[in-house]
């Protein structure tokens, strides 16, 4: 048969025979006008090399095999050089996944270390026509969706929270003599390490940058008790157990919200969006005085400077 033969049996291309015959592993007979000549033994050979391949057995690897069904054995792995070669693709794996785990070790870490370290109290000020992060983030625009909240009461919903507890909403922002405020930021979702966000995560504005919106508040969280705030909570829509992770892994002085049926945002009309087929809170955050909403943070960018911005706030509307 011809190679174009050849090859349409096989499942292969002309040009992976050429490529095999390089490595003397098909040796095509001879015709008399010189032309390549192949038969039934060269097309099971090439079926022979594409099953290796599918195994990890490069075909630059695989003479042992075609080599032992040319003394004559029904199985290309019954030679002792078969089993040998075995052995070598086995260790020439467990070296891959060697050098591939301790490079995943290292990018953990790394991820570890740089979620802990946050950013920066005073980043440098964008130019007044900058619209993305150096990074390339986009910008949230106002859409106003929160323009409703302000005086809102809170509803008595009473959701989970990270510390064991469950948090009433309606009881939130202090005493009815109104001493004292709580700060509710919502954000759509933090990543964990090693597990990869929804697809365009970054291309969604206002989506990335919650684990240093965390650090901020973690980094000021003193200094928002000394502006008059009794307590910090983040909410989301990821379990609490999910949560309970991120406060361990970053230190966290305040509890988690866990709200993954949206109650909060169905009672208040609260901005959401979808990523990765899950339906996410879209970054806000309310300052409650007496279980109402007092003021609605949004839209919020950067958020790794946000607790800054609410702590602005809360210093030029001192509580009387």
């Amino acid at each position: 048969m011809q190679i174009s033969e050849l090859a349409e049996r096989a499942g292969v291309t002309v040009k992976a025979v050429r490529y095999y015959e390089s490595l003397g592993l098909v040796v095509p007979d001879r015709l008399s006008n010189g032309y390549r000549d192949y038969g039934d033994e060269h097309v099971r050979a090439v079926a022979e090399i594409r099953e290796l391949a599918a195994v990890g057995i490069a075909p630059s690897k695989a003479t042992p095999f075609i080599e032992c069904l040319g003394t004559g054995h029904i199985h290309s792995d019954e030679c002792p050089a078969s089993l040998a070669a075995y052995r070598d693709g086995i260790a020439d794996l467990d070296h891959a996944i060697a050098t591939l785990t301790a490079r995943r070790d290292l990018l953990a870490r790394r991820l570890d270390e740089s979620a802990l370290r946050g950013f920066p109290d005073a980043p440098p000020t964008p130019p007044a026509d900058f619209t993305a992060l150096p990074s390339g983030l986009p910008r949230p625009v106002d859409d106003g969706a929160a323009d409703h909240l302000p005086g809102m009461a809170l509803p008595p919903l009473v959701l989970p929270a990270t510390d064991g507890r469950t948090v009433d909403l309606s009881r939130l922002g202090g005493p009815a003599s109104g001493s004292a405020r709580s700060i509710v930021y919502l954000y759509p979702l933090t990543g964990r390490p090693g597990v990869d966000l929804p697809d365009g995560w970054d291309a969604i504005p206002g989506a990335r940058g919650c684990s240093t919106e965390a650090c901020d508040f973690r980094d000021h969280f003193d200094d928002l008790r000394t502006a008059g705030v009794d307590a910090v909570f983040g909410l989301s829509s990821q379990t609490r157990d999910y949560q309970r992770e991120l406060v361990d892994r970053l230190q966290l002085p305040f509890a988690m919200i866990s709200d993954p049926q949206h109650r909060v945002a169905d009672a208040l009309r609260l901005p959401t969006f979808i990523a990765g087929g899950e339906r996410l809170y879209s970054r806000l955050t309310l300052v409650v005085r007496d279980g109402a909403i007092e003021h609605a943070f949004y839209p919020i960018f950067p958020p790794n400077t946000h607790a800054q911005q609410v702590l602005t706030w809360l210093r030029e509307n001192p509580l009387a």
